[in-house]
């Protein structure tokens, strides 16, 4: 334990078939905690049991669920436990568990509500392609109401009480946009978000269970339905005022070569058909979406359920 622990803190480790690394993880991280307690996210292999044997109460979700409902899972122990601190940390070994007290850092001498591990420099190992990546999603969360962003993708964090029961209630994301879901929300509940510097390990780590793509596209696609769901008239009003007014002057112009030619472009009709159609539809969606209050129940959803406890030994 660490000599934070008059602090009372919590590790949540979320895991899918990670039996090659949870063990050591578990050993390395429980050395600057209280607690470690694995999120088994419908793991197929010895996950559970090697996280037990290392010294981790295990959760164990029925089915793979996704990292956001892990990390819901880890967020719900911590707070029926009373918890005062909780970090999260990768359960694939690309982050450091030594820098646990770095992390820490920020919230228990700097007053931070939330700290948020970036990787920096040639150190961390990150290939070129996952740096451009990371950079896209870094600016997409930004402009998704995170705020200012150093690594908004990094999964090594920590989080003080106050900033887990708001976090809680607001994240309900169910896929890999927990880490960009997670600033968006804290930037709009005003929660002090410090950032510190982390190494990262990438080389031979295979583990995730999405690819780079893919799970861009996942996180890319959240952080802009989420934008949309902040400023609905912005997001979503304009570009359908937009479509609708290009609508508006195809017509015209189609008008006018008819009274001018008596012929009809019945391409021309077309377009502007789907262009009045869809810029209609899509400016109706932005106003009842802006009156409806609406999306912000979805974050009163009831306790995740589906998943059994076993206890560290």
């Amino acid at each position: 334990m660490s000599s934070q622990n008059h602090k009372h803190i919590l590790a949540v480790i979320p895991c899918y078939n990670e039996e090659l690394s949870i063990g050591t993880i578990v050993q390395k991280t429980k050395q600057y905690v209280d607690e470690v307690v694995v999120i088994n996210d419908g793991s197929r292999d010895n996950t559970s049991q090697i996280a037990q044997e290392a010294g981790a109460s295990v959760l164990i979700h029925k089915k793979n669920k996704g990292k956001s409902a892990a990390l819901r899972t880890g967020f719900r122990y911590a707070l029926a436990n009373n918890y005062d601190y909780l970090v999260t940390i990768d359960g694939d070994g690309q982050h450091n568990p030594e820098e646990i007290p770095k992390i820490l850092k920020n919230i228990i001498e700097n007053g931070s509500d939330i700290s948020i591990g970036y990787r920096v420099g040639y150190s961390t190992e990150m290939p070129f392609w996952r740096r451009i990546g990371k950079r896209v999603l870094d600016y997409t969360t930004s402009y998704g109401g995170g705020g200012k962003v150093t690594d908004s993708q990094c999964g090594f964090r920590a989080f003080n009480k106050k900033a887990a029961e708001l976090l809680y209630q607001h994240v309900v994301g169910k896929s890999f946009s927990a880490e960009s879901e997670q600033l968006i929300r804290a930037n709009q509940l005003g929660l002090e978000v410090g950032t510190a510097p982390v190494t990262c390990k990438y080389k031979e780590l295979d583990t995730s269970t999405k690819t780079p793509i893919s799970h861009g596209l996942s996180v890319l696609s959240y952080v802009i339905w989420l934008a949309a769901q902040r400023r609905p008239l912005l997001h979503i009003g304009v570009p359908g005022f937009l479509v609708l007014l290009s609508g508006i002057i195809v017509s015209i112009y189609t008008l006018q070569y008819y009274n001018q030619n008596h012929v009809i472009l019945i391409s021309h009709t077309i377009a502007t058909a789907i262009l009045l159609i869809s810029g209609a539809i899509t400016l109706l969606i932005s106003l009842i979406l802006n009156v409806l209050p609406k999306i912000k129940k979805q974050a009163r959803q009831g306790p995740d359920e589906d998943f059994f406890v076993l206890q560290k030994k």
